[in-house]
Order: C-alpha cells, then sequence, then structure tokens
C-alpha cells in the first residue's frame, strides 16, 4: 500500500485505469493437470498473475521428528520466480515467502482432513510465474485447486481474494498499480458453500461501512471464483 492519494486510479466515469469497474475482478482462468509428475497440480492465469501449484503426497514424513501421531503435516512452500518481476527477485526463501507459506498452510489445514494419514506428509509447492499484485490469494486458490485434483479428502475448497480502497473508492481485486498505490488491501481466504472465513488480513485504514462493502465484494468474486475452479476439476466442463 503506497497510499498515495494524488495518483488517480479512478476516472470521471468511476472507471479504473484497466477498465474495470470497482466492483469487478480481474479475468481467471484455471487448469487441472499442468504437472505431471505431481499427485495433483493447478495453473492459476489471475489478470496477469500467473501460478502453478503442485501437490505430492501423502507421503511419510521425513524427519521422523516432524512426524504427528494424529495427522498428516501440511508442508507449503510459496515462492516467487527471480523473473516473475520487473525487478528481479534473488533465488530462495526470503521473510516474506515464509510468512505467506505459514498463512497458506495454517489456511488450507482447516479444510484438508489431515487426521486420516497421521505420520504422513503432504507437500504443497506455489511457484509464482508472474506477479502482478495478489499473488497470495491466487498462491492460496490454486494450492487448493491442486490439493482437490490430487485427490486428498477437504471439507470444502478455499477462495482467496482481495479488495481494498483507492482514491476512496473500495474496490475489488486490486491490480498491481491499485495496490502500489490504494490505502488499504482487505485479503480473505473464504469457503464457498459455507461463507466461513480460514484467513483475513488488512493493510491500511477502513471504515466499517469501507470494510462492509470490501466484504462484499470478496464474498461475490469468491462465488464466481469458485465456479471456476469446480470447472477445472470437472475437466473444463460447464
Amino acid at each position: 500500500m503506497g497510499g498515495y492519494g494524488d495518483v488517480q486510479m479512478i476516472d470521471e466515469n468511476g472507471l479504473r485505469m484497466d477498465g474495470r469497474k470497482p466492483e469487478d475482478c480481474r479475468p481467471i482462468q484455471i487448469e487441472t493437470g499442468v504437472i505431471p509428475v505431481a499427485d495433483g497440480s493447478a495453473r492459476v492465469i489471475w489478470g496477469k498473475n500467473e501460478v502453478i501449484a503442485a501437490v505430492y503426497g501423502p507421503m511419510e514424513a521425513h524427519p521422523r521428528k516432524i512426524q504427528r501421531q494424529d495427522r498428516a503435516v501440511l508442508d507449503v512452500r510459496y515462492n516467487m520466480a527471480p523473473f516473475s518481476t520487473s525487478d528481479r527477485i534473488r533465488p530462495g526463501f526470503n521473510r516474506r515467502s515464509r510468512e505467506i507459506s505459514k498463512v497458506t498452510a495454517e489456511a488450507l489445514e482447516s479444510v484438508v482432513l489431515l487426521e486420516l494419514y497421521p505420520r504422513s506428509k503432504i507437500r504443497v509447492e506455489i511457484e509464482i510465474i508472474c506477479a502482478e499484485a495478489g499473488t497470495r490469494c491466487a498462491g492460496i486458490t490454486a494450492a487448493s485447486v491442486a490439493l482437490a485434483h490430487a485427490g486428498i479428502p477437504m471439507t470444502d475448497l478455499v477462495v482467496s481474494v482481495a479488495s481494498g480502497k483507492v482514491n476512496d473508492v473500495v474496490v475489488c481485486d486490486l491490480n498491481k498499480e491499485e495496490d502500489n498505490y490504494g490505502e488499504a488491501d482487505l485479503p480473505m481466504g473464504i469457503l464457498p458453500n459455507t461463507g466461513e472465513l480460514v484467513f483475513l488480513q488488512m493493510d491500511g485504514d477502513l471504515s466499517q461501512e469501507e470494510f462492509k462493502t470490501a466484504w462484499d465484494y470478496n464474498m461475490e468474486a469468491a462465488a464466481k471464483i469458485h465456479e471456476e475452479m469446480a470447472r477445472a476439476l470437472k475437466g473444463g466442463e460447464a
């Protein structure tokens, strides 16, 4: 969140720089089975974001000290490729990668039936190929589809989307410029069948009314994204 109020992101007609209305989500495409050697995989193209998630397991957890006697361990790794942004990223884990990996694991643990696989590990690899704001949301969504594609039992899918505030206007699904210069950001992880939340973060300030609008935008977007997730898992059928 840059918070530079003098950078105009909304025109006189109420449209955003990319032509969307405040409530509009960026176009999203989801495809499964993109990594043949994985047990499950998904590619999510969301605006200019491109994310690939791959799932391996369940497998025996090594080293033995990480094993849980009553459940599986969900090992999530989020990584941004060095070429994913205009500024080359140093390869390897950094503080942001670790934080997003932890948030993603906690969101997914709420729906994966880990108790079915004691002393096991399920590995989830999330690679950001191209980044244009909202990569943690795209990563969680891709990982959820990949887990389902792998046949891992789950109580629901997790849909993640972020709304925020730009030029004092609440907008859905921030793009790069809006994320850089906006005043607030509200990413959420949503269970579409129940409307429950599995994670919520906020950067910046929103009034109660603005928070409610951002919440509603996220819920509406999540329902549409869930339809695309289900379509991809059915093999592209409408």
